[in-house]
């Protein structure tokens, strides 16, 4: 028995002195050195934290390379967001000099070589958001350490400038707008070109991305700039198609902004606004927290990505032959519309305080405006057909929530995911929808007992949080998040979600053309959950008989 104590500490005590650690690596900036830690027997992960992919961004300019630097860049600490509205839209917070990523290399008994890599692009409305996400007692929401460990992949996180220094534009050349969305090339690219220096396979890196990331890992599947930078994407939660992903009328914004600012709205209109002080610019992007059913918040996410001839040279619908050897991953959460219809009709959360039914043609009277009557008619008859004569309130409240989620997520990422099948080559697709419940719904809580995923749901899983802080979840939480991890690396990987080194609780099939195959992502899912035409009925009205009614001439 001591002999075997002895033998254990001698193992330990070699592991430790010839921990595996890429040491300093040479990028084309210079020397970096970022943080060695041990996860467990022969675990340790290598993590570089602000390590420059751009120098710091002109003023409604697409980034530059970085100039390098002299010595040894210590990359143990991250850096500030890129400048944006706070939360509660009364101030400020970041920096111009955001164009930062981060690194996250497994290790095994010896050090990595030519791993899958994954590069996470946040989402946040393409007004706020940052390459670590939110923060709780230094728990990162986007810290890539679950997923690079548990997957044996390499996990990066990028920044991108936001809000008006991001994405304003007068929709000509003058400012062409984007510049959030170059941020985020910029960084693939850099990726493409060291990945190999810290372990990765630069020739197998998948995107992936949640709400306005989500559609911005569209987008640059989209544009012909991207063309052999990368192999698989996946978009949670949010596609180039959404109503909020682009905006086309750009001058007017520009306009607005302008007169917020102080700035003419004439020919020295961008020279104006170039001079003007960046906070002051970035204040003058915010929006109004309050919505209603007659004036939903997804109306003012106005400041997104233009058709500029260039980054997006035509609407993305017809652009998505240059994803055609892609593989992708898209999906909704089959809640995601409460976040913003909680905002816009309040009393769905409230079980005290009824809805009234003439709520729900409120919202979808703002949501097919451009049709008229003849569209708040069909809408109106296409979500209420099975409420029989006296619905109840949790079915009136519930059909707000479809209608947003409908809307604004679901039926968009489904018309992409049609779009990316019609046109693959070799690029496989896949669709999906998760289900978990909300953790705040039930009696007593912020939410309804009927409240299932929820807008932002699936990143708490998606990065191993279950994991992290262990004692905030059930088991059954943790189940699912080894589930999203197994599928999403497995896919990052192979191009399919069902092989690679994880096991996956039932085979996930393609969506196709004809068949519109989808995964039910949830804690007990098993072969069952496997379904087939997501919500036809209600994709059919938006996708098809709203678009073919005539416009209204009021």
């Amino acid at each position: 028995m001591e002999k075997l104590r002895i033998l254990l500490l001698v193992a330990f005590s070699l592991e430790t002195v010839s921990a595996t650690s890429l040491g300093v690596v040479l990028t084309e900036g210079g020397l970096v050195r970022g943080e060695n830690i041990r996860l467990g027997f022969r675990r340790h992960m290598d993590i570089f934290k602000g390590i420059p992919f751009a120098g710091i961004p002109g003023r409604f300019e697409i980034p530059k390379r970085h100039p390098g630097w002299n010595g040894i860049l210590k990359a143990t600490e991250y850096r500030k967001r890129c400048l944006q509205v706070n939360l509660k839209m009364t101030s400020t917070r970041g920096s111009e000099d955001c164009l930062y990523l981060n690194i996250w290399v497994p290790h095994g008994r010896s050090v990595s070589t030519n791993l899958p890599v994954m590069v996470w692009i946040y989402g946040g409305g393409f007004l706020v958001g940052g390459s670590m996400g939110a923060n709780f007692l230094d728990n990162y929401l986007y810290s890539g350490q679950e997923i690079a460990d548990r997957g044996d992949v390499i996990v990066v996180t990028l920044g991108y400038r936001l809000g008006t220094l991001g994405f304003l534009s007068t929709g000509d050349a003058s400012l062409p707008g984007n510049y959030g969305l170059w941020d985020q090339h910029y960084a693939i690219a850099w990726v493409h070109r060291n990945i190999r220096s810290f372990g990765g396979d630069p020739d197998n890196i998948t995107l992936f991305g949640e709400s306005a990331g989500g559609a911005s890992v569209n987008f640059q599947t989209l544009t012909p700039h991207s063309r052999g930078l990368f192999r698989r994407a996946i978009s949670q939660s949010g596609v180039a198609l959404c109503p909020w992903a682009v905006n086309r009328n750009p001058r007017r914004l520009a306009e607005e902004i302008a007169l917020k600012v102080n700035c003419p709205t004439d020919d020295s209109m961008v020279a104006c606004l170039k001079m003007t002080d960046p906070r002051v610019l970035t204040m003058a992007g915010s929006l109004d927290p309050s919505g209603s059913a007659d004036n939903p918040i997804v109306g003012q996410l106005v400041l997104a990505a233009t058709i500029d001839g260039d980054f997006l040279p035509d609407e993305p619908g017809k652009l998505f032959h240059n994803a055609a050897d892609v593989d992708y991953i898209a999906g909704v959460n089959d809640m995601d519309g409460h976040v913003f219809t909680g905002l816009d009709v309040p009393s769905i959360n409230n079980p005290q305080v009824d809805t009234p039914v003439e709520d729900v043609r409120r919202l979808l009277r703002s949501y097919t405006k451009e049709k008229g009557q003849a569209g708040l008619d069909n809408a109106f008859a296409t979500y209420s057909s099975n409420w029989g004569t006296n619905p109840s309130q949790t079915t009136i409240k519930r059909t707000i929530v479809e209608i947003g989620t409908d809307y604004i997520f679901l039926v968009p990422i489904q018309t992409a995911l049609y779009l990316h099948a019609a046109n693959a080559t070799t690029g496989r697709t896949y669709s999906y929808v998760l289900s978990e419940p909300n953790r705040m719904g039930g009696l007593a809580r912020p939410y309804p007992s009927w409240m299932g995923a929820d807008h932002a749901d699936d990143l708490q899983y998606v990065f191993g949080k279950p994991f992290t802080t262990p004692r905030a979840y059930w088991s059954k939480h943790r189940n699912l998040s080894s589930y999203m991890i197994a599928y999403w690396t497995n896919f990052a990987k192979t191009g399919d979600p069902n092989k690679g080194d994880l096991k996956v609780p039932t085979t996930w099939p393609k969506f196709t053309s004809s068949g519109h195959r989808y995964l039910e992502i949830n804690s007990k899912m098993d072969k069952s959950y496997v379904h087939q035409k997501m919500r036809v009925r209600y994709v059919h009205f938006w996708a098809s008989t709203l678009p073919n009614l005539p416009d209204s001439s009021v």
